[in-house]
């Protein structure tokens, strides 16, 4: 059986970590190397840093800051935001980045997840899936969850794990937010269509969210959130002995 993980997510806007409902209405949280520091002393798996207006700013993610982020913890880093090159790529890494998430890049160019995986290996390729519900589908949003793509979600993600993606980080864009629970319809349509490692991103709201996520769906390997951890609604901690007390198994 394998180790479930538990991912905080900094969503970073200037240099300061945010958070919203729905990719909307963002609000001043704290500053990521503060954050990131305390959850990688604080039981976190592993740290997700996005640099969430790239993107739709068109302009490179910041580095500075990036960096000092990654010299402070001691667990794996994955970060995205403005990732269209393997330039990119290779700048983010040199950052400190353990992995590399592609969203609107991959979007553009659906040659990056293949070039990258050729030239970093799987493991380092994540692809980031904005996914929300229209007209009865599964579709993929690109720029922060701004822009319908228009294709259909299933058959995108396949498509990049094909290609080389090693990890899908899917984000429900309908449960963002929204403390309502994880979006496990569209998790278990996604986790049944590939078999790479999926990480359940958008909902959370308690400690029984995680519990029924991993109950319900065991091919689900993660569960990543932000704004709970932030505001210290959940401690990751306690989170970890309920699940392992629900007989789910974590690294404490």
């Amino acid at each position: 059986m394998i180790t479930k993980r538990i991912i905080p997510c900094l969503d970073v806007r200037n240099g300061r970590v945010v958070k919203g409902t729905n990719f909307q209405g963002l609000q001043d949280v704290s500053s990521p190397v503060e954050l990131g520091r305390y959850y990688s002393e604080n039981g976190a798996d592993e740290l997700v840093f996005y640099d969430i207006t790239a993107s739709a700013e068109g302009r490179k993610l910041f580095t500075d800051i990036l960096t000092e982020v990654a010299a402070t913890i001691f667990i794996p880093l994955t970060v995205g935001g403005g990732i269209n090159t393997l330039e990119d790529f290779d700048r983010v890494l040199k950052c400190g980045a353990d992995k590399v998430s592609v969203n609107s890049g991959a979007i553009r160019n659906p040659d990056l997840v293949r070039e990258a995986a050729r030239l970093y290996g799987d493991q380092c390729v994540v692809l980031s899936a904005d996914v929300k519900r229209v007209a009865g589908q599964f579709r993929v949003f690109a720029k922060g969850g701004r822009e319908d793509t228009g294709m259909e979600a299933l058959a995108w993600i396949r498509r990049c794990v094909d290609n080389g993606a090693g990890e899908v980080v899917l984000n429900s864009i309908d449960t963002d937010g929204v403390k309502g629970g994880f979006d496990l319809e569209m998790l278990e349509a996604v986790s049944n269509a590939v078999d790479v490692p999926v990480i359940a991103s958008g909902g959370a709201g308690c400690e029984g969210d995680f519990v029924k996520l991993f109950q319900t769906l065991p091919k689900v390997d993660a569960g990543l959130a932000a704004s709970i951890f932030h505001f210290g609604q959940v401690q990751i901690p306690h989170l970890k002995g309920t699940l392992k007390e629900n007989g789910i198994l974590v690294r404490i």
